[in-house]
């Protein structure tokens, strides 16, 4: 589609408002730009003090990072592996109903564990719950090993799916996160793969659950598993995502919580007090940063012309609402780009697609916005183009 810029990349100052709960959620499709984010080695670091030796905070709606410490360092991340585990799993296309013959394999894994037993059958989606909430070894490569053939199979689809987010720190060897020479990611590639997990309802619901209890074949009870992650606890609003911990790796943790309809994670590696920091980076992210509205649906943005229509004139309106995390200093450096056809014929119908807006932030590209006609224009009759026509020649 042939288009013109009709508005030479504005800045506008954003008026300060709060954002209603309703408001603050919005078109997820419109802000797909996580795979663009570089990493950086400490951006606000000084503004939080925290024991980590590496944290980052990332806005889950937007992708956009809010706080880095040390963000782009190479470091163990223990069974924080496991929400990648998770996510590739759920996105396999296998049913999460389909059952998981468990392995010899499988059941000897060393570590934490749910002491699944050899030949065990269980349902896929439920040891995905046994991996998200007790970070059972034995669970996670039991998954590894239905859903991807082998545990190998399996971890070339974790690779493939960090190639594809555009992590260039990050590379796995196991599907359970005990340490190993080639597994390895940062804070900065962890709070952007849990931020895409967390768009997932299916892995949304698994994390933000407590408690949940799952078969025990040939036993009158059943396995009930508390979530180990505290945060669910210990802090308002609070829905995810995973522990994790070796002797080498540390404390290492991942924490989401969720206010005024707003999501925002916290990921943490290496650090002694990690309830406190991920406590304090949440409310900074929350309190530092405002989720303001960039354009509301239905505004109009201008009158353009129609050619062959009845009305030779119609509104063109935001297609829908943007929002998008700004600091109090910022917002003078959202700039919107307009295009739209060259041309409008008739016949124009309401919501009908005519341009698009694209959102800048610091000069990256952070959302796109449909442009609709905002209202019907019918098209001339024949004899009606032909009077068109007659009265132009005359007036030449």
């Amino acid at each position: 589609m042939k288009r013109k810029s009709l508005a030479a990349a504005l800045a506008f100052a954003l008026l300060f408002l709060t954002v209603h709960p309703a408001a603050a959620t919005h078109d997820p499709k419109s802000n797909a730009f996580l795979e663009a984010i570089p990493a950086s080695h400490s951006l606000y670091a000084e503004e939080v003090s925290v024991s980590a030796h590496s944290a980052a905070v990332i806005d889950v709606q937007t992708g956009r990072v809010l706080y880095e410490k040390n963000g782009d360092d190479k470091m163990l991340i223990a069974s924080l592996t496991k929400i990648i585990t998770a996510i590739v799993a759920i996105e396999s296309g296998v049913d999460l109903n389909s059952e998981v013959t468990v392995s010899s394999r499988a059941s000897g894994k060393e570590g934490s564990s749910i002491y699944l037993k050899v030949g065990e059958k269980q349902k896929l989606i439920d040891l995905l719950y046994a991996v998200m909430l007790r970070s059972g070894n034995d669970a996670a490569t039991a998954v590894a090993e239905h859903v991807g053939k082998t545990e190998q199979g399996f971890v070339e689809m974790m690779n493939k799916k960090v190639e594809d987010l555009g992590l260039k720190g990050t590379h796995f060897a196991n599907p359970h996160g005990l340490d190993a020479k080639e597994h390895f990611s940062s804070a900065h590639d962890m709070a952007v793969l849990t931020a895409y997990a967390l768009r997932n309802p299916i892995f949304a619901e698994i994390v933000k659950t407590k408690v949940k209890s799952i078969p025990m074949p040939g036993e009158a009870w059943e396995r009930k598993m508390h979530n180990k992650n505290k945060m669910l606890v210990r802090y308002e609003g609070a829905d995810g995502v995973k522990t994790g911990y070796t002797k080498a790796a540390g404390r290492c943790l991942a924490s989401s919580a969720t206010r005024d309809g707003r999501q925002i994670v916290v990921l943490t590696l290496d650090a002694s007090s990690d309830w406190d920091d991920h406590a304090r980076l949440l409310d900074h992210g929350f309190l530092k940063y405002q989720f303001m509205p960039v354009v509301k649906e239905h505004d109009v943005l201008q009158t353009v012309p129609v050619e062959d229509g009845l009305k030779q004139e119609v509104d063109v309106v935001v297609g829908h609402e943007f929002h998008y995390p700004l600091r109090e200093d910022e917002k003078d450096k959202i700039v919107q780009k307009i295009e739209l056809e060259d041309e409008l014929h008739a016949p124009l119908t309401a919501g009908q697609i005519v341009g698009e807006m694209k959102i800048y932030f610091e000069d990256r590209l952070v959302g796109q916005v449909p442009i609709l006609a905002g209202h019907d224009v019918q098209e001339k009759t024949f004899w009606g183009k032909f009077k068109s026509l007659f009265s132009n020649m005359i007036s030449r």
